[in-house]
């Protein structure tokens, strides 16, 4: 499970080590200007580059810079960091990251360093900096997650190596999340070492990884950190051709019209509807009116907000049904945030809103630029079986032309339209038959010249479901600390063309209807977690247990603990005639004591 799920985006220091106890000690480290960046073990081999840190001007930084040229930043920056000749700022013009990365600099140097700045200003400076020393819309997709704050098994890892030097104590997305030169690299690894006792020796731990090449017989294999340093230099560089181009092409969103949602909530399914986004105040600031329905049971939801654009692409916004419920899985009763990726011609976005004490709840979203031009954006059901007769299927979008025609839409080979049996500009009701050998699999679906893309599934037979998250993290709370629940779903997955369970060719089939179980994970044989951990639902929402000792329980332990969440099929079946399940494995642990976030970056 990636620390994703609880996503700080300030440094996190291992061992529990906090910003509050590393703060006395970094300011007695401040003492002494030579220690200021570099670690006290890697003194002896950086006494050059510390003396070298107190004069920006030296040429230790041996690339380019990117000068900053706005005059806010440079009143509240440049006190520190001084500018040269160029127009670079100290250490600033030697990195770019994100929105939150700038946030949570701001934050740092204002507990550490004295930085005197009020909200309307860290706002400002976020967005200046974000502008000019942020990310491509290239590089930023990859890391995205970390901004929606998903829960997630973290894939992009080169190795175990990387692993224990980067991402044992944090996202690996967090330092994927900036651009630095070189220096700043090494310069990032000796503030780690200084602040945090344990990061030498995370760094310096011998780590047994086949993946890295071979060293000669005699010779010393690499620190961990180095081969993070290597890794970061190459991949994470100042420059990149995407920045550069970015620079050539970033305009002003212009995100203003309407835009059709897309929106899937676990545990509730799919909402489609619109959002009207409109320029307000200041360039890249706008208001929003969103309108959804849900396919599940019909019902509306109505939000209004407001959102801010950063870097051209970025949308970071928030919005709201009213004053605050106390239900807790109901986006109607909260304030949802928003964090969407726009794609350079401004035709589609995605991303999630979502809320909670552990932002654990969210809609993951995609929007389509409205035009006049017909656009599907959303087909249900969601998949179809093969040799289904008279299966009604509805296309939901924008501007379906009057008089529809069967003839007008393509479902692609072995699937027929056969009839319309209603059609308004946003929604088309069709009557469809599917053929028994129509090809397994994702099906286009096209209305014009529109096409939605792998939007219809056709199946066999439901082979094997899934529970997601396969691997899920709740949180007690409740008595002082706030609730993480978890929400599962059951997913059906035909084997597909290869006829084999789990190969890249499954086609999943949507949410199936399952009966819902918690079954004992043995770790030791006295703990029955069941019995303590929590409840879950019968829509298989987890609420954890209150947070604290229990003292019906052995030893007066608290309510942590692991669970298998097992989901049994209603009707699907295996080759036996019983009923297919799937299991997820859950940790129910302690409440985070400690987090940080920046809502702010969404106001």
């Amino acid at each position: 499970m990636s620390v994703a799920d609880t996503v700080t985006h300030e440094t996190v220091a291992p061992c529990g080590d906090t910003r509050e106890s590393a703060a006395p000690r970094l300011k007695r480290l401040l003492r002494n200007r030579a220690f200021q960046f570099i670690g006290l073990a890697a003194l002896p081999a950086t006494i050059a580059l510390a003396q070298a840190a107190r004069d920006p001007s030296n040429p230790v930084e041996g690339e380019p810079g990117m000068p900053v040229r706005d005059a806010l930043v440079i009143e509240k920056c440049g006190t520190c960091h001084t500018a040269d000749a160029k127009g670079n700022l100290s250490r600033i013009s030697w990195v770019r990251t994100t929105p939150e990365g700038w946030a949570q600099v701001i934050r740092r140097m204002s507990a550490l360093n004295g930085l005197s700045i009020t909200p309307t200003e860290a706002k400002a400076v976020i967005r200046s900096l974000s502008a000019s020393h942020g990310l491509a819309p290239e590089e930023a997709k990859p890391v995205m997650y970390l901004a929606e704050h998903r829960a997630l098994d973290e894939t992009n890892i080169p190795n175990e190596t990387i692993r224990q030097s980067c991402a044992s104590c944090h996202a690996f997305a967090q330092p994927l999340s900036w651009r630095r030169s070189k220096s700043e690299w090494s310069l990032l690894r000796n503030m780690h070492v200084a602040l945090y006792s344990q990061a030498d020796v995370q760094y310096r731990r011998p780590v047994e990884d086949p993946t890295q090449p071979a060293v000669a017989a005699g010779a010393q294999k690499p620190l961990p950190v180095e081969v993070a340093m290597e890794y970061m230099n190459k991949n994470a560089s100042l420059t990149s051709p995407e920045w550069s181009a970015w620079q050539a092409r970033v305009q002003s969103g212009k995100l203003g019209g309407k835009w059709l949602v897309n929106a899937v909530l676990p545990g509730k399914g799919t909402y489609v509807g619109e959002m009207v986004v409109t320029p307000a105040g200041s360039e890249d600031d706008y208001t929003t009116a969103i309108t959804l329905k849900s396919l599940a049971d019909g019902s509306t939801l109505t939000r209004t907000g407001k959102g801010i654009v950063y870097t051209g692409y970025s949308w970071r916004g928030t919005s709201s049904s009213g004053p605050e419920g106390t239900r807790a899985d109901a986006p109607q009763d909260h304030e949802t945030r928003e964090t969407m990726w726009f794609a350079p011609d401004r035709k589609s976005a995605e991303g999630r809103w979502f809320w909670g004490d552990y932002q654990e709840f969210g809609f993951n979203v995609k929007l389509t630029r409205a035009s006049a031009d017909p656009t599907i954006t959303t087909v249900a059901p969601y998949a179809l079986k093969a040799g289904t007769k008279g299966a009604t299927v509805k296309l939901y979008g924008n501007a379906f032309p009057a008089g529809l025609k069967p003839a007008d839409i393509d479902l692609g080979k072995g699937v027929v339209v056969s009839k319309v049996v209603s059609a308004s500009p946003t929604e088309a009701v069709l009557s469809v038959d599917v053929a028994a050998d129509a090809a397994v699999g994702k099906h286009d679906v096209g209305l014009g010249g529109n096409v939605l893309p792998a939007a219809l599934p056709i199946y066999k037979k439901v082979d094997f479901i899934k529970v997601a998250p396969d691997n899920a993290l709740a949180r007690l709370g409740g008595g002082k600390h706030g609730i993480g629940y978890q929400q599962f779903d059951a997913i059906g997955y035909d084997n597909g063309l290869d006829g084999k369970p789990y190969t890249a060719d499954d086609v999943a089939l949507g949410p199936i209807d399952v009966t819902w179980s918690m079954e004992e994970f043995q770790t030791v044989y006295y703990d029955d977690d069941t019995n303590y951990v929590g409840k879950l639902s019968e829509t298989a929402l987890f609420t954890p247990a209150i947070d604290g000792p229990n003292p019906e329980r052995k030893w007066n332990r608290n309510n942590y603990g692991e669970v298998w969440v097992v989901a049994t099929a209603k009707s699907e079946k295996d080759a036996n005639g019983k009923p297919l399940t799937a299991k997820s494995f859950m940790i129910v642990t302690v409440p985070a004591y400690k987090r940080w976030d920046q809502p702010e970056v969404a106001k």
